[in-house]
């Protein structure tokens, strides 16, 4: 039997309306109830509690760039990883190809950059 539209997307709907709620309460009290009373010493910026030191328009390196890519990639492989490996008896020898040549193609890409020396924080 095929459910309505509320039925089936429902749920979905509430949990998005709840926390758009929730959030919308947080800054309101937030505004409401915070303190008022800007100092000098409160607008300065800050770096993890320490005063900022040097120039503000600091150009970074390439490396931390690529290295921040790098991560996003070999972090995606292993969300990849997940579902097969919960569908792993269902998919069969055919998943099991598919994900051997998906690691693979991941393995040469991290060969690749192993060669390249982005893997290197030195140079």
């Amino acid at each position: 039997m095929q459910q309505g539209l509320t039925q089936s997307y429902g749920p979905v709907f509430l949990i998005v309306g709840f926390s758009m709620f929730v959030a919308l309460a947080m800054f309101t009290l937030a505004s409401l109830l915070g303190p008022k009373n800007p100092t000098a010493v409160k607008n300065e910026p800050f770096e993890a509690g320490n005063p900022s030191t040097g120039a503000k328009h600091v150009k970074l390196s390439v490396k931390f760039y690529l290295t921040a890519i790098l991560f996003v990639v070999f972090d995606i492989e292993a969300i990849f990883l997940y579902p097969w490996a919960v569908l792993f008896q269902r998919l069969g020898w055919v998943g099991l190809a598919e994900m051997l040549v998906f690691i693979a193609v991941l393995s040469a890409g991290l060969v690749y950059c192993w060669k390249k020396g982005a893997l290197e924080w030195q140079s």
